[in-house]
């Protein structure tokens, strides 16, 4: 009786030694290490080169410009701390701020929504066409030439001489008696600064739509006809614009972007500074302020200034056309 009790409490040991004998070593610092780097590691890595950049070159100076728009500081001197005299200067006395803020605001309304527009429009018409290949590259080839190389044949088009091209047909055709001074009067000034930048504008936006209706479902549009749709209306404003919607949002962010950018195509048109600031913008005017005065308290108020604008319209069009919480 007593061995029987003695295989019965071996027995009843065996699951506890076999368990330690079956447990999990613990992890070496390698295998974490390895463990990590699978899972999360790589993906930094590949991260890691953009947020160095976009730290050295996007965050690090609007923290910057915040410190110094409420100093004076000229480069040579330390910062003084003057408050909010920059922004007071920049809104009572500063005349030609209120001009470029005009220009900025002028060139926005009317290159962003129009580009945007016209680059969607674009693209769906030439998504439809059999030899969109040669068309897309035709679009896309102004976004990606030097601003200063299109100016230069944009100011051929646009000479105020009668060998500019435009000045030379509306002299042979018998509508004008005397050259137009395209780059010279500033009436004509704005209006051939935003012609060059819509049509420079159209590029990426166009680039990115036609990407969008190319990896279209065409299932859905099949099912929506069958279903009672009529026509190609219907078709965009049920199907397409619902389905687009993070590359009209990308467009809508880049549309905003390129048109309070707009200033090197206005002093490469009509130099700098423009005849009566008729082609100042407020890229221009803190440009003007950190190059050529070295007020760089002051030019970090204009750049505060233009961040928040853009950075207020952004998120406005982040709300409209964010997909959260569709799918």
């Amino acid at each position: 009786m007593n061995e029987d009790m003695m295989n019965i409490a071996q027995t009843a040991e065996m699951p506890e030694e076999n368990g330690l004998n079956n447990a999990v070593p613990p992890m070496t610092f390698k295998a974490k290490f390895s463990k990590w780097w699978n899972n999360t590691g790589l993906g930094w890595a590949f991260m890691l080169p953009f947020i160095i950049l976009f730290c050295l070159f996007v965050a690090l100076p609007i923290v910057l410009s915040l410190r110094y728009c409420f100093t004076y500081y000229n480069m040579v001197q330390p910062a003084q701390f003057n408050g909010l005299e920059n922004f007071r200067y920049m809104i009572m006395d500063d005349d030609v701020f209120r001009i470029a803020l005009g220009n900025t605001l002028k060139l926005a309304v009317v290159i962003g929504p129009v580009g945007y527009i016209a680059s969607f429009f674009f693209a769906w018409v030439i998504n439809n066409l059999k030899y969109r290949t040669f068309f897309v590259l035709a679009f896309y080839t102004p976004s990606i030439v030097s601003s200063v190389a299109m100016a230069v044949v944009w100011k051929v088009v646009f000479a105020s001489d009668r060998y500019g091209y435009i000045n030379s047909w509306l002299l042979q055709a018998g509508i004008i008696d005397e050259p137009l001074l395209f780059t010279q009067d500033p009436g004509l000034i704005i209006t051939v600064v935003i012609i060059v930048s819509l049509w420079m504008s159209l590029g990426m936006q166009f680039l990115v739509f036609i990407a969008g209706l190319q990896n279209m479902p065409t299932d859905l549009y099949e099912v929506a006809y069958i279903d009672g749709m009529s026509n190609v209306f219907q078709e965009l404003w049920y199907i397409t614009f619902p389905m687009m919607k993070p590359q009209l949002l990308f467009g809508a962010i880049s549309a905003i972007t390129s048109a309070f950018q707009v200033g090197t195509i206005c002093t490469d048109i009509a130099g700098f500074p423009s005849p009566d600031y008729c082609a100042q913008t407020l890229v221009l005017h803190m440009e003007d302020y950190t190059f050529y005065r070295y007020e760089l308290g002051y030019a970090s108020a204009v750049a505060i200034v233009l961040f928040a604008i853009t950075f207020t319209l952004g998120r406005i069009f982040m709300k409209v056309l964010s997909t959260k919480g569709e799918y």
